[in-house]
């Protein structure tokens, strides 16, 4: 029984040797890379502003676009002229067209197309002429079309507005 009881003991002192052993060394060595400190500098963006009409969108309150990062949002345009004054009054068509030559205006600015473009909202007071006249918009969107809504509203800022155009834009690097 005490030559079991010897082995037992030496069998534990060395166990107790090995597991000794093994826990310095792993206190000696380097951390591995997965448990070394990653500090991570981000970069944050300013945004940037785009005035279109700087007097008239500082009279309203609002800025045509802003910039953060590869996104642009453009607020609606409207078909109106430098001073504010709606333009093409009654005529659809011509409005929608002064919308989109107003936004390939913000887009060349950002170095953007329409090709750009992600969502597009369009707000009319007249939805059954809007898709009367929607195939227009073949002309704009020549590879894809971006996502977006076509909202009937009741009315726009001004009374003669008809159609309001607002986009999204993803600017690739």
């Amino acid at each position: 029984m005490k030559k079991s009881y010897t082995l037992l003991s030496q069998l534990t002192f060395f166990t107790t040797l090995v597991v000794f052993a093994l826990l310095i060394q792993s206190c000696n060595q380097a951390p591995r890379e997965a448990e070394k400190e990653v500090i991570v500098e981000v970069e944050v963006e300013k945004p940037e502003y785009f005035l279109l009409r700087p007097e008239t969108e500082k009279a309203y309150g609002y800025s045509h676009a802003v910039k953060i990062g590869n996104d642009i949002k453009i607020s609606g345009a409207v078909s109106m002229d430098d001073a504010g004054n709606p333009t093409a009054v009654g005529d659809f068509e011509q409005q929608m067209k002064n919308c989109y030559s107003d936004l390939e205006k913000v887009l060349k600015h950002f170095g953007c197309t329409f090709d750009d473009v992600v969502v597009e909202n369009i707000f009319t007071t007249d939805m059954p002429l809007f898709l009367e006249l929607s195939a227009y918009r073949n002309t704009i969107y020549t590879k894809q079309f971006p996502t977006g809504s076509w909202l009937g509203v009741k009315e726009l800022a001004l009374p003669e507005f008809m159609i309001e155009i607002e986009l999204e834009v993803h600017k690739t690097k």
